[in-house]
């Protein structure tokens, strides 16, 4: 694709894309998975894009194929899958993803519910062996339906580190950078790193654990307020400042930033997760804080 987008593909080129498309269903799956790149660049606002993809010293519109440079996919079509390590590139190729600050329930084809949070990204692989949601990236609150063939098919959520399995449950997941995060709200699931998949262990309601490839470590209890998320809202309970600021941002297009001068300050209360700004002032209302924009997408929660 990214050869094709270099405006000096050849019909050859054409007819060779054509062939590989039709030669398996997967093929033509795959691309059109990727077609969302175009699509998504094409539907980018005109003042975002001018401000990303200018040249240094241009005011004009870049084209096409320097923005495709620019991202890094102007070279060979191997290099497209130098935008598979960030997370937007996981949810440009996911099934189902959110925008930044956004949040989207789903209904899985078994009944099963899954609310994604901001920027959060999953595939699904349900079938008649295995209901299967793969975290690519972000977070998701998973209540589970009853199943007659649960046994033959349990419920199962994949990241990167490894697999839980749910016992009949509510719970969240959460895929960090180095680790998994689990809280369990109902029922109970079982964890298995992914380098020791024969190795489960059992968390039950109320109770958390963070997983990573090759070891499991429970993170202690879990309050139903931790979902708050799903409902548009980030409950605080003598939350560090710091903890906030970085709870906030994942909803916040831009960057939100923490003064380490106020790091360690608690705070509690209930906050917006949809309106960040008016989060943001109610927070300076509640502490000696003040919030400095430099611009809309560059702001700084700083000691007043």
């Amino acid at each position: 694709m990214a050869r094709l987008w270099s405006d000096q593909a050849s019909a050859a080129d054409q007819a060779a894309c054509g062939a590989w498309r039709a030669a398996h269903p997967d093929h033509e799956r795959a691309w059109r998975r990727l077609q969302a790149v175009e699509d998504k660049l094409v539907s980018v606002p005109r003042e975002i894009a001018q401000h990303a993809l200018r040249e240094p010293a241009a005011s004009a519109w870049v084209t096409r194929r320097r923005a495709l440079q620019l991202l890094g996919l102007g070279v060979s079509a191997g290099a497209a899958w130098s935008l598979r390590g960030p997370e937007t590139w996981d949810r440009i190729a996911s099934d189902h993803s959110t925008a930044t600050g956004a949040t989207r329930a789903l209904i899985l084809p078994d009944g099963s519910h899954v609310v994604l949070a901001s920027a959060t990204a999953i595939d699904l692989r349900f079938g008649g062996a295995e209901r299967l949601v793969i975290v690519r990236a972000g977070e998701i609150l998973v209540t589970t339906a009853p199943d007659p063939m649960a046994a033959q098919r349990p419920f199962r959520v994949r990241t990167r580190d490894g697999v839980v399995q749910a016992l009949g449950t509510r719970f969240l997941v959460r895929q960090h950078a180095d680790l998994t995060r689990v809280g369990v709200l109902d029922g109970a699931v079982e964890l298995r790193a992914h380098n020791h998949l024969h190795a489960a262990v059992r968390i039950d309601a109320g109770q958390g654990a963070a997983f990573s490839q090759d070891r499991i470590e429970p993170s202690g209890p879990v309050q139903a307020s931790a979902a708050a998320w799903s409902d548009g809202l980030l409950v605080a309970e003598d939350m560090r400042v710091a903890d906030f600021v970085a709870e906030l941002a994942r909803y916040r297009a831009g960057v939100l930033r923490c003064d380490p001068a106020i790091a360690a300050m608690r705070v509690t209360g209930v906050f917006s997760l949809r309106d960040t700004d008016r989060a943001l002032r109610n927070l300076a209302l509640a502490l000696p804080v003040a919030v400095a924009y430099r611009s809309r997408y560059w702001v700084t929660v700083r000691a007043r």
